[in-house]
């Protein structure tokens, strides 16, 4: 039966990838194919396909594996974690960055320019890391040769604002060995192939790989990797991620300087090692920011300390050649976890606090080295495959320990699902005392020559017994076993032959302090920061270090507890073949990895169980508003009482089980159909609650408007009568001041008495003119009113209007106007007085005027109430022509001290005269012309049109034609010449 499971889950899995589906879903964990060629199921489109979508809507893929992590993050303010897990080559990497991508492209709608900086900045240290971190092997041409995990820092709106990274065992023999076929890291070929010439010159580097001992091995192998095109994406994700230039520039001398160490050839002359290339060492030092003779002292002595005593110890071939790779390998790894830290000194969430912005949740993202099983595996697979028996024994306790323990604690009918539980193997590396690990740091402690043979010898002693461990020793008859030097591990994978060569010396990292101190007296301030412990003297005693497989069992221990204490989404990567080819599917290969990656337990547990549990308190909480009998509090005995009522109101008892604390939905579909409910609800409820506040705040808003408005209007009530209390104050006794308070200022209004200020001025300036006009004798009020009319039109618009003196009125009727005619002309306004019975004379005067024949004569104007008559003066003041006042539509002056007016008729026959008087001569008179014609005018209420411009427009007989003022100084008397536009008046230039 289970032969058969395997080979269906295998024959399917074919299918799916000749079809390009390269997606399946068990529950909660999507597995995923290597396609060996891109696919277009990454873009736009696709993303907005499964944004906001629950996990069996679409069609299996990563985006909705990534979706449902971000969707419980931010509804449950859970903290989440996707865990990609699979053999090397299978995909890990590339998944990891299509999540990043996906998750990028879903947040921040509001597109702020923090949460975007810190979004490119996560993106562009996947580039950066793999620069630094990634190589070609046998398997893959982009395989991760450390552990990353990524935390993704979130805002309660769901958008990222910073995050950590934690990098786990740096693969460094890389460095300065690899193996068959393969290559060192991306790092080294892409400063070669894609340096400029300039900055290989500064580096002393050519770009031929052959020509470096550390990594011509992989110079004439194929790979997929651009390296010229990478080093410049490398170098723009450092700009954009925030490295200084000359940050950039110090990790390429690094890179520089480790190559050229490569190249050191050590040698012995006599009993005295020395270097035979020392230019190489001056080229070092000038990369590495420090002297020559300090770098070769380094690389040729080592500092003894004895007591009190220091000496310097010089150094074998061999051991000089081991200083000089530790060495190496040191640099690359403090360099790669100085790249890191920079990283998460830039994305770090900083001043973020709680109370204000709200809850910060976590998207966890693990891409890590998968299970490796080499021709030659060392203490880096050992210590990889270890890491790979913890996530496996991760996902088995989640997935299927877990979940069936669930089930048998709740109550729920369940039969047991067999499977293979790890733990045992990862006892066998990690046990306390017992474990591998633990006998390899107790052969590192040893006092004396420790060597790997002695702690083989160690295992075989201390392990023999062990299901899952064998050696030569143990079973002798097993050839593939070395004598001395092999150790065989039964992992969940499948079995790997360990060589114990090389384990002590990488357990131990051992590098001499020589080179921390030279690092430290750098006087490049990066380098300076890699190596802190540099500063230490000479003599100080240290505390031993931890070894680095206890470094990175408890990193790994860590690791686990961190995502064990995250709601975990798998992903579980598988490679269709070996050869990397998009067209071929190993049954064989795909049938191995599905078994020993529990994937057939895990259809069985989910195929049994169910597809969503949760606690009753919980699941109300959630979902009470989708029932009338739960909303918005029940009154049913218990909340598993309410959550049976409320799943039976909507029919999905069929499918549901109730366990002694929580409820288990055994479909999805019940679920979705749950979460549609819950939404549109929320919908309806989110709107009840914001018309209820908006009530509230329009309440409070009335109830602080009207107390607003009531302490205005009490406000007002005082400002007004404290201001008419003090204008009552200060004009109390004005009808006895001489000016009847013309002086007295007036005190300043509030703003709401503006306009009531200015009708009170109105008012008291109305009574004070007319207590100054009772003042004045009766004759004299004529006169008053006209200077007045003429104020009022000629104000503003002529310099002179004669207001100072005596207005006289009928000038040819007084001597001194008119000694020798005066006689003559009283009889003749005498008998028109007669004849046409007016009542009052307004104006006369002696005048100059202009007909339309261009003649000019000297002529009289008298105007009464009636008329307004030209006189000849020569004539004894015969009259020449009547004009009734009716007539008279309005009046034209020059804005000039002239005295030119043009009287406009109805009958477009307007007269044009100058005034001219005798006593005194300059006096003006145009002003009480205007003002008599205007107040008579007014007292009939007739309208009279007064006109200032220059020039005068006028009509002469219905011909049009303008009057225009110039000024002579030769001129003695005002006269009329003709123009071709009509008349010029030239007037005395005095």
């Amino acid at each position: 039966m289970v032969l058969w499971e395997v080979a269906s889950a295998v024959v399917l899995g074919k299918v799916r990838f000749e079809k390009g589906r390269i997606y399946t879903f068990i529950g909660e964990v999507v597995v995923s194919m290597n396609p060996y060629k891109n696919l277009n199921i990454y873009g736009r489109d696709t993303i907005e396909q499964y944004r906001g979508r629950e996990l069996y809507e679409r069609p299996p893929h990563l985006f909705a594996i990534a979706d449902a992590a971000y969707k419980a993050m931010k509804r449950r303010s859970k903290d989440t974690c996707i865990v990609i897990s699979g053999e090397s080559g299978a995909g890990k990497t590339e998944a990891s960055k299509y999540i990043m991508h996906y998750i990028a492209a879903i947040t921040n709608p509001g597109q702020r320019a923090e949460v975007e900086r810190v979004k490119n900045i996560l993106l562009k240290s996947n580039c950066v890391l793999e620069a630094f971190g990634n190589a070609k092997t046998n398997r893959n041409d982009n395989s991760s040769r450390f552990g990353k995990y990524m935390d993704i820092n979130f805002d309660f709106k769901g958008d990222p604002i910073g995050g950590h990274i934690n990098n786990y065992l740096l693969e460094k023999s890389r460095v300065i060995v690899q193996q068959a076929g393969e290559r060192s890291f991306h790092s080294f070929y892409q400063l070669l192939q894609g340096g400029s010439d300039q900055m290989l010159r500064s580096l002393h580097l050519q770009k031929d790989a052959s020509a470096y001992k550390y990594i011509c091995p992989g110079a004439q192998i194929k790979c997929s990797i651009n390296d010229g095109a990478e080093f410049k994406a490398v170098a723009d994700a450092m700009k954009v991620i925030g490295f200084k230039q000359e940050e950039i520039q110090t990790v390429y001398k690094i890179v520089a300087a480790i190559l050229h160490l490569g190249n050191l050839k050590f040698s012995v002359d006599g009993d005295t090692p020395v270097i035979e290339n020392s230019k190489v060492v001056s080229i070092i030092a000038d990369l590495l920011s420090t002297k020559s003779d300090m770098v070769e002292k380094a690389l040729l002595f080592r500092t003894v300390a004895t007591g009190r005593d220091v000496i310097d110890k010089q150094h074998t071939e061999q051991e000089a050649t081991y200083g000089r790779d530790a060495f190496a390998k040191a640099i690359y790894e403090r360099l790669f976890a100085w790249i890191v830290t920079h990283i998460n000194d830039v994305i770090e969430v900083k001043n973020y606090d709680t109370t204000v912005h709200g809850k910060n949740t976590v998207i966890g993202v693990l891409d890590i080295y998968g299970f490796e099983i080499f021709d030659n595996n060392s203490f880096e697979q050992f210590c990889i495959n270890y890491c790979n028996e913890k996530l496996q024994q991760l996902f088995i306790q989640l997935v299927l320990k877990q979940e069936q323990e669930e089930y048998q604690r709740e109550g729920i009918p369940w039969k047991h699902i067999d499977y293979f539980n790890n733990q045992v193997i990862v006892d066998l590396v990690e046990q306390q005392h017992k474990g591998i690990i633990s006998i390899l740091d107790d052969a590192c402690m040893n006092v004396g020559k420790v060597t790997d043979e002695m702690f083989l010898e160690a295992l075989n002693n201390k392990l023999g017994k062990h299901a899952h461990f064998s050696s030569r020793k143990l079973c002798a008859t097993d050839k593939t076993l070395e004598f001395d030097r092999d150790f065989r591990i039964k992992h969940y994978a499948g079995d790997v032959i360990y060589s114990v060569t090389g384990f002590i010396d990488k357990n131990k990292d051992t590098l001499f302090q020589d080179f921390k101190r030279l690092m430290y007296n750098s006087s490049n301030p990066v380098l300076k920061m890699m190596w802190p412990e540099g500063k230490l003297s000479i003599t100080e005693v240290t505390k031993r270090p931890l070894t680095a497989a206890t470094l990175f069992k408890n990193s790994m221990i860590a690791l686990v507890d961190n995502l064990a204490s995250k709601e975990p989404y798998y992903v579980r990567c598988i490679k269709p073949n070996d050869k990397k080819s998009p067209q071929l599917f190993d049954e064989e290969r795909c049938r191995h990895q599905v078994e020993y990656l529990g994937l057939l337990e895990n259809v069985r547990v989910r195929r049994a169980g169910f597809a969503y549990r949760q606690t009753y308190e919980k699941f109300l909480h959630r979902y009470k508003m989708i029932s009338e009998f739960t909303w918005p509090n029940h009154d049913l005995p218990s909340d598993t009482d309410a959550v049976k009522k409320l799943i039976e109101c909507h029919g999905f008892q069929h499918d549901v089980a109730y366990g002694k604390t929580k409820i288990f939905i055994r479909t999805p579909r019940t679920l979705f159909t749950l979460e549609e409910l819950h939404a549109k609800m929320l919908v309806r409820i989110v709107l009840f609650l914001q018309k209820v506040w908006r009530g509230t705040l329009a309440r409070l808003r009335y109830k602080r408007t009207k107390a607003a408005l009531t302490i205005l209007k009490y406000y007002r009530r005082y400002k007004v009568k404290s201001y008419i209390r003090e204008v009552a104050r200060r004009f109390h006794n004005v009808r006895q001041m001489k000016d009847y308070g013309k002086h007295v200022p007036w005190p300043t209004p509030p703003k709401v008495l503006r306009r009531f200020e200015e009708a009170l001025q109105t008012i008291y300036h109305r009574w004070r003119a007319g207590e100054l006009i009772r003042s004045v004798p009766p004759e004299v009020l004529p006169q008053l009113r006209a200077k007045v009319a003429a104020m009022e039109v000629l104000k503003g618009h002529r310099a002179d209007i004669g207001l100072q003196r005596a207005w006289e009125g009928n000038y040819i009727a007084l001597k001194s106007d008119n000694s020798q005619t005066t006689g003559s002309f009283i009889p003749v306004a005498n008998e028109l007085k007669r004849k046409d019975k007016y009542m009052n004379v307004l104006f006369s005067c002696h005048v100059r005027k202009v007909n339309r024949f261009n003649k000019v004569e000297d002529r009289a104007i008298f105007i009464t109430d009636r008329h307004l008559y030209k006189m000849d003066p020569m004539k004894q003041y015969k009259v020449m022509k009547t004009i009734p006042l009716y007539n008279l539509i309005g009046l034209s002056v020059s804005n000039g001290k002239d005295q030119l007016v043009v009287f406009h008729t109805k009958d477009n026959k307007d007269l044009i005269v100058c005034l001219f008087s005798k006593e005194p001569s300059n006096d003006s008179r145009i002003g009480e012309l205007v003002g008599v014609l205007a107040s008579h005018f007014k007292s009939e209420k007739r309208a009279l049109q007064v006109s200032i411009t220059n020039p005068v427009q006028c009509s002469l007989h219905g011909r049009k034609c303008t009057v225009s003022v110039e000024t002579k100084t030769n001129q003695s008397q005002p006269d009329f010449t003709k123009h071709r536009s009509g008349f010029i008046l030239c007037v005395p230039g005095n």
